[in-house]
């Protein structure tokens, strides 16, 4: 498996974990650009946000907003931002959906 994201699903690298259902997967951000940098992604290999169907983005976004409740920034507020493709600032190509809070962004 070379996707970063499908060997982390695997456990085959290490990830701090803060959310898990059977579709999803929510980990910190190594270089986070907020006090709270969660990353959503599908347990399936998807290559970009546009290729995710609709099941797959609502399990996306019901997990952000679980994290958002957990992690204090719901009534505060926070951003949820996609980035698809290399023009797009995409560096993985697993579909990957970013939560930023904890500060005014």
């Amino acid at each position: 498996m070379a996707c970063l994201f499908c060997r982390i699903v695997a456990g085959e690298i290490p990830a701090t974990i803060v959310h898990e259902t059977p579709t999803t997967l929510a980990f910190r951000d190594i270089h986070p650009k907020a006090p709270v940098h969660v990353l959503f992604i599908p347990r399936e290999h998807v290559p970009n946000a546009v290729a995710l169907d609709r099941d797959q983005l609502g399990d996306l976004f019901a997990a952000a907003k679980e994290v958002a409740e957990a992690e204090g920034v719901a009534e505060s507020g926070y951003r949820l931002q996609f980035n698809t493709g290399p023009d797009g600032g995409q560096e993985v190509f697993h579909a990957h959906l970013h939560l930023l809070g904890g500060r005014k962004l």
